[in-house]
């Protein structure tokens, strides 16, 4: 049989749209099983306490478990690899943090390429570090500080919470920008690092804010400036290191990725709710606690965020020739 031209034209036409059309429906009907969450940190951690938020409340507004896993390893390597070997339909999720932006560079052989392969969600939040000091330096802020390590040098003796962390790499940046010299101590994590800064092992160290606002408050430790851009609320009267040293700026993030051809249409679906999330009054009152900003936008603006950060990390190091431990 032969059908008529006008006929044939809106059988294609329709045939054509239904991957779009199922694709939609997949989405509106997402999830329809429990959703891993791939902490690629140990229990307790930053990522994992806001995992620990999140996913209760996706649990709750999409009528499905997201279930929290964590797979520590390789410096974030090992579960972040789990998610992009995972099947791209939204049942794998990976929550991660600004080491991303650093391993990309840091790690010569990696079995993904996280600007390729992972999808970004959302931000949820961005935290800076404190520059913080033992109460024997003299130095009260920033410009008086880059004067006593230029006219002591030799002396100072910068914690980090690992070769290629955050803090390492703000402290390496503030070197660069300032031209002090200043020797790096890497620790196996913040709390070690702020236990030494505690007992004057070490001079310096650009911490967590969550690893050190108790000791700033009993001036324990001496907070110069934080180094994102703006202020922090949890700390008003500390300045930022860029008020002196003109375009610093260094913060750690966390966010949520997925596989990255997990569906568009699934992939705003969770952007809407972890938005939705961090405006929440109780959410947004424990975030704060955890000494940052909340970070709403869409997908773009956060894939935005990751490639600025890896390219400004690559070039600090090269700069540095920093390998990893």
């Amino acid at each position: 049989m032969k059908l008529p031209r006008r006929k044939f034209l809106q059988l294609a036409a329709g045939a054509a749209a239904l991957p779009g059309v199922s694709r939609v429906a997949w989405a509106q009907a997402y999830p329809t099983r429990p959703v891993r969450m791939i902490v690629p940190f140990p229990p307790a951690g930053s990522s994992d306490i806001l995992a620990r938020l999140i996913g209760p409340w996706l649990s709750d507004r999409l009528g499905q478990p997201f279930v929290i896993e964590n797979r520590p390893g390789a410096a974030t390597n090992i579960g972040t690899e789990v998610v992009v070997r995972a099947p791209p339909d939204g049942y794998t999720l990976l929550v991660f943090e600004a080491s991303q932006a650093i391993n990309a560079t840091l790690y010569d052989k990696l079995n993904f390429v996280f600007l390729r392969d992972i999808a970004p969600i959302a931000c949820i939040i961005r935290t800076p570090l404190v520059m913080e000091v033992h109460p024997s330096v003299p130095a009260k802020t920033v410009p008086e500080f880059i004067a006593y390590a230029k006219a002591n040098p030799g002396k100072i003796n910068m914690a980090s919470a690992g070769t290629g962390t955050p803090s390492h790499l703000a402290g390496e940046l503030f070197k660069v920008m300032t031209g002090v010299a200043m020797t790096h101590v890497p620790y196996r994590g913040g709390g070690s690092a702020i236990t030494d800064l505690l007992g004057g092992q070490v001079q310096v160290f650009f911490s967590g804010v969550g690893t050190s606002i108790e000791y700033i408050g009993t001036g324990k430790v001496r907070a110069l400036a934080v180094t994102t851009a703006l202020r922090l609320e949890a700390l008003p009267d500390v300045p930022t290191v860029g008020d002196f040293v003109p375009s610093y700026e260094a913060s750690t993030w966390y966010g949520v990725g997925a596989p990255r051809s997990t569906s568009r249409e699934i992939v705003e679906k969770l952007n809407r709710q972890i938005n939705t999330a961090v405006a929440d009054p109780i959410i947004k009152a424990r975030l704060v606690e955890q000494g940052g900003t909340v970070f709403r936008g869409s997908p773009t603006d956060f894939e935005k965020l990751i490639a600025e950060d890896t390219t400004k990390w690559a070039k600090v190091i090269r700069g540095a020739n920093i390998k990893p431990e």
